[in-house]
């Protein structure tokens, strides 16, 4: 399993939100099968223009691929990749607060601070 710190600068420049990360966990779980934009709204619930914009962003991180079709399947760019991703799927199951918190602070400093202030306790 990949470092710690590594998995969380993988968690913190890889997901823009929580939403993208379930994505593709999902995609993980059923790597067999590819999915159409349209059908990943339904499964997952989301919206359109938050599938999509994290079909792209996952897609730029070379997790996922985009066949001709338009359909996303998980295929990460390398070996430590999928290694990252696994480490980063462990960590959501154990301490999902603390995965949550590492991607809105990467996307929102300011925020991660502010609402840290009205931490009672720690992970």
């Amino acid at each position: 399993m990949a470092a710690t710190d590594s998995v969380t600068s993988f968690i913190g420049g890889a997901f823009r939100s929580v939403w993208a990360l379930e994505l593709l966990l999902h995609l993980r779980r059923t790597r067999e099968r590819a999915w159409s934009a349209e059908q990943l709204v339904d499964v997952l619930r989301g919206s359109a223009l938050i599938v999509s914009q994290s079909l792209d962003g996952l897609m730029r991180a070379g997790l996922v691929s985009i066949d001709d079709q338009g359909c996303a399947r998980y295929q990460p760019a390398s070996t430590e990749a999928d290694q990252l991703v696994e480490a980063a799927q462990a960590l959501y199951a154990r301490k999902p607060e603390t995965v949550r918190r590492i991607i809105v602070s990467a996307g929102h400093p300011s925020l991660a601070n502010f609402a840290d202030a009205f931490r009672l306790w720690k992970d």
